[in-house]
Parts: C-alpha cells; sequence; structure tokens
C-alpha cells in the first residue's frame, strides 16, 4: 500500500546542522521580526527567546502564563496572539515567550504552529515540504 501527500511549498535547510532549522516571521501589531527558528515536533507549543517577544513590543508577563516541564527542567512563559509566517504560508495563533532572559530557544512546536501546517521531510536532502493544514 502507498500513500501520496501533496504540497503547495518546498523549504531547504542544512541537513548536516543539527536540528531543522528555518527563517520564519513573526508579526503582532505594526511590528514584525524575523527569526531563526527549530522545527521541533516533540515541543508541545511554539515557544520564543523573551528577546523575540520584546522586539514585537510585547509586555512579556501580560500574556496567558504556562509553566512547560522539560527532561532538563521547568521554565515559565507568556502566551500571546501573533502571526507566524513559515515560507509563504501565514497564521494567527498564541506563541509562547520564555520570561527568563537567559532562554534563547525558538522552536515551533505541535501547538501554535505545527497544528497549522501538513509537513513532509526528506531530512537526508534538508528538504521540508509544507501547506496549509486546512488547504486541500
Amino acid at each position: 500500500m502507498s500513500f501520496q501527500l501533496d504540497f503547495a511549498y518546498l523549504l531547504t535547510y542544512d541537513a548536516g546542522a543539527p536540528g531543522i532549522t528555518l527563517d520564519v516571521t513573526l508579526k503582532t501589531n505594526d511590528r514584525i521580526v524575523h527569526v531563526e527558528t527549530n522545527i521541533d515536533t516533540g515541543a508541545s507549543h511554539s515557544i520564543f527567546s523573551r528577546r523575540i517577544g520584546e522586539e514585537l513590543g510585547l509586555q512579556i508577563e501580560t500574556g496567558y502564563r504556562q509553566v512547560f516541564s522539560t527532561a532538563t527542567g521547568a521554565f515559565e512563559a507568556y502566551g500571546h496572539e501573533a502571526t507566524l509566517i513559515v515560507g509563504e504560508i501565514e497564521f494567527e495563533v498564541m506563541v509562547f515567550f520564555g520570561v527568563n532572559k537567559n532562554f534563547n530557544r525558538n522552536v515551533i512546536g505541535r501547538f501554535g504552529g505545527l497544528d497549522h501546517l501538513r509537513v513532509g521531510i526528506v531530512d537526508y536532502e534538508g528538504k521540508l515540504y509544507l501547506s496549509r493544514y486546512d488547504e486541500e
């Protein structure tokens, strides 16, 4: 048995680098920030560094508070509505921003990111196939 998926976009990434790293864009109101971000299928939510939220003009602690647990410990982050643009795909989501200034990871996780996309990965070739989830 075989299956076929169709994708609207093909993005490439450095297959030799750690992780699947893409340049994405975040927008809130009249501010836009371009940020190097990892696709992380193991992350429950899309989470960005505090610095990115501040560049967007957000007061981080006024958002929706959530504590995230990882294998190495827990950290606090606050959710804010934003527009996330991956390749040419744009959607409105809640993304989180770490409280601690030392939190420097930027990831697209399952909620607020991957849940809006259909994704195909050919890692050996550094190819990421994308479409909006809600488009046929």
